[in-house]
């Protein structure tokens, strides 16, 4: 494996790797580069299964309509003994205002990894990138009866704020 990108977003225990046109490409197409791509070994149960097809247009779609916003999306990465990086999830953020001050996050980290606190060091993490990224303040949507979100967004900071968009759902916030 090569080493971390200077476009890694690193903690203690992870690195947040920007999301790339190609690597997309590559997971969707299944063509087994994206742990080249990405410097990563892949577990076989990549995707996560709340992956849906339309993730990858979506975020292809971001990327393209919204350059500036390279490094809101990113694969998150446990660096284990020697260095060893092996993907286990994903995390991100987007907006569609041109020059957004709110964006909404989200994230997903693969069963075997939960409850071990990586969805809110990486969500931690990418919260203060965007801050640096003159964002105002972010956003997440979850349903209440998934209580371990809520409470990542609440150790991120979040405060609930209202029904979400999605029936169902509710909203949290943090504001800068």
């Amino acid at each position: 494996m090569s080493p971390q990108s200077s476009d890694d977003i690193v903690t203690s225990r992870l690195s947040l790797i920007t999301t790339t046109s190609e690597m997309l490409c590559s997971q969707e197409a299944n063509d087994g580069r994206l742990g080249e791509l990405i410097r990563c070994e892949i577990p076989p149960n990549w995707p996560n299964s709340v992956w849906e097809p339309h993730v990858y247009e979506f975020l292809r779609t971001q990327l393209a309509e919204h350059p500036e916003q390279t490094g809101w999306h990113r694969y998150v990465s446990l660096t284990g003994e020697a260095g060893q990086r092996t993907l286990i999830g994903s995390l991100g953020a987007f907006s569609k205002a041109a020059t957004p001050e709110e964006c909404e996050i989200g994230y997903s980290i693969l069963p075997p990894y939960e409850g071990r606190g990586f969805a809110t060091e990486g969500a931690k993490a990418l919260i203060e990138y965007l801050r640096g990224e003159g964002i105002a303040s972010v956003i997440a949507h979850t349903f209440p009866s998934i209580p371990a979100s809520v409470r990542i967004m609440e150790k991120c900071g979040m405060r609930f704020d209202g029904h979400g968009e999605e029936e169902g759902t509710v909203r949290y916030r943090l504001d800068f």
